[in-house]
């Protein structure tokens, strides 16, 4: 199999029902574009979270959130996501992410989601063994 991404990197536009009555994103945004990153790079890395819900039985809560904005986007802005895997131990796993103006690169925000791994029942439980694997493999050290 090819190697696989470290950093996953995922293009957004930001639409006009995204931006605030100042013509920025509103600052909830950030943190869907954050989920967005972060599906499409579990994906880039062989894995989708459909299987991990309906094969595995779990999936991953989010129980921390953390964004430190920088500069404003506005409407119509390109976006890229740039999203690392900080950690995965156990039941926790660890996400980090930059969002940048595609055009000049600029740093806009920047931030990390904490999250544990659960079963339909809602009670923690270790990461599957597949997806252990695989996480281990793309850790930024």
């Amino acid at each position: 199999m090819a190697e696989k991404p470290s950093l996953g990197e995922t293009r957004v536009r930001v639409r006009y029902a995204e931006t605030d009555q100042m013509g920025v994103v509103y600052h909830a945004n950030y943190l869907i574009w954050f989920e967005v990153g972060r599906v499409e790079f579990i994906r880039q890395l062989g894995l989708d979270y459909k299987s991990m819900e309906r094969e595995e039985g779990c999936g991953i809560a989010v129980v921390d959130a953390k964004v430190r904005y920088r500069l404003p986007a506005r409407y119509d802005d390109e976006l890229i996501v740039r999203t690392q895997l900080e950690a995965a131990r156990g039941a926790v796993i660890r996400f980090g992410y930059k969002i940048v103006r595609a055009v000049d690169n600029v740093l806009l925000c920047e931030g990390e989601t904490v999250h544990v791994v659960v079963g339909a029942d809602m009670k923690k439980r270790a990461l599957p063994q597949k997806y252990a694997e695989r996480f281990a493999a793309h850790l930024i050290s």
